[in-house]
């Protein structure tokens, strides 16, 4: 039989546990006990319980009213019962009844305990969802609690029960990590799930650069100096554009830091990714100029209406402007959020400027991203049309997904799904093995 004083030391182990307060523990066990009050006398049942919190006794009081008829047994008694145990009792007088814990079987018990899991699973939720809503963007720190299919778990170091992780499209795919290495990330965002809140971490993202410098630059941290802009191709190069709420304070030099110190600190999170600073302006024209560093730019004509940037440099500054394979003009791009056409100076002469010289240059994206599952070997054509049913049409829709999901989904057997996830296990391990050598380009890196 379990005692009163038993439940009382569980629930309090429960409490230190999980940082419960004395306030919040009563309730939890108060709540616990009138489930268990349901779960033997009914829904409705209505009590009084006091908690001895020196010693442990729990007094459970019964309450019912005396009706002549009686339609709610839970919370109601006849005047024939009621009087049985005092002959003195009336229509709407309220009988008392104290109830023995240990009385309670084990159904009740079971359901007492588990309402105060649900309890405190609600409350961590809560707590989650609270803590975390207005915090995207900043930077976490934790360790690598477990690796699965590439997706990285991480457990927080001021958080632990949070559930976060890094999905393979959220990583720098030039970085390893093994179980139990420390590691910082960016909370992207966070997503709700039925076991709760999720937060999503990113090392690829654009905000994680921002998180970096705004925990090396004082300036930024007192909102004197913004980041406005930035424009990132994860492994390679980032370009940031700074704006200064102070005359007096030049944002590329609070970035930059006494000989770089502060820039190089960003830099080697980044694992030698090259990150040019820029001044940010409201000005487009110039705006463009400042985002093509370190190329030098002759002259720019703005298309407000196309949102179109023509830039004319020199004939020794074409392939500096471009970047190797197209990726500075690409980023200053994405960065004034303005498409840009280059043209030389002898070029802009001879064709009058009438048109654009250079083809749009290609997206570098993630070769992932993109494959069809009915182009992926291993996935027959039946296992195709069940997951394009259901929303999923390329690899990079079904990585992050866990075998429990395939199950969820008609005509998925165990098997096949076990078959899905050894494939996507192979497949995530290849393409994070592979590694492509850092060539720097011309450029000017702060």
């Amino acid at each position: 039989m379990v005692s009163s004083s038993d439940i009382l030391n569980a629930i309090r182990e429960l409490a230190n546990t999980k940082q419960l307060d004395k306030a919040e523990l009563h309730g939890l066990l108060s709540d616990g006990i009138f489930a268990a009050l349901a779960k033997s006398y009914g829904p409705t049942v209505q009590a009084e319980v006091e908690i001895d919190e020196g010693t442990g006794d729990i007094h459970i009081v019964r309450l019912r009213t005396v009706v002549d008829g009686v339609t709610d047994p839970s919370r109601e008694i006849s005047l024939e019962e009621a009087k049985f145990y005092d002959e003195s009792f009336e229509p709407g007088d309220v009988m008392e009844d104290e109830i023995d814990f240990a009385q309670f079987g084990r159904n009740a018990v079971q359901a007492a305990k588990q309402r105060i899991i649900q309890r405190v699973r609600e409350r961590e939720r809560t707590r989650i969802r609270d803590e975390f809503a207005t915090r995207v963007g900043d930077l976490l720190s934790g360790e690598v609690q477990q690796i699965e299919r590439g997706k990285l778990v991480v457990m927080l170091n001021k958080f632990r029960e949070a559930e976060a992780i890094m999905p393979y499209r959220e990583q720098n795919h030039r970085e390893h990590f093994h179980q139990g290495e420390p590691i910082r990330a960016v909370l992207k965002r966070v997503e709700e799930t039925p076991k709760g809140p999720r937060l999503i971490l990113s090392r690829a993202d654009g905000l994680f650069v921002k998180a970096l410098f705004k925990l090396e630059v004082p300036e930024i941290q007192q909102g004197i100096v913004d980041i406005r802009a930035v424009a990132r191709e994860v492994g390679s190069r980032t370009k940031i554009a700074v704006f200064s709420r102070d005359d007096s304070i030049d944002p590329v030099g609070a970035c930059v830091g006494l000989k770089g110190s502060r820039v190089q600190a960003v830099v080697n999170e980044l694992g030698g990714e090259r990150i040019d600073i820029v001044p940010w302006s409201s000005d487009p024209e110039r705006f463009a100029k400042l985002a093509l560093a370190p190329a030098r730019i002759a002259r720019v004509f703005s298309d407000p209406a196309a949102k179109t940037i023509q830039a004319i440099v020199d004939e020794d500054q074409l392939s500096l402007a471009i970047g190797k394979n197209g990726q500075n003009v690409r980023l200053a791009s994405e960065l004034t959020a303005w498409k840009i056409d280059l043209y030389s100076s002898r070029e802009w002469l001879e064709r009058g400027g009438e048109t654009p010289l250079f083809a749009p240059l290609p997206e570098e994206a993630d070769t992932s991203a993109d494959v069809k599952l009915s182009e992926i070997d291993g996935l027959g054509p039946a296992t195709v049309a069940v997951l394009e049913d259901a929303g999923y049409r390329t690899l990079n829709d079904i990585i992050d997904l866990e075998r429990e999901d395939f199950l969820r989904l008609p005509g998925i057997a165990p098997e096949e799904a076990d078959r899905i996830m050894a494939m996507l296990d192979e497949l995530t391990e290849e393409g994070s093995s592979e590694e492509t050598a850092s060539q720097p380009d011309e450029g000017t890196t702060v």
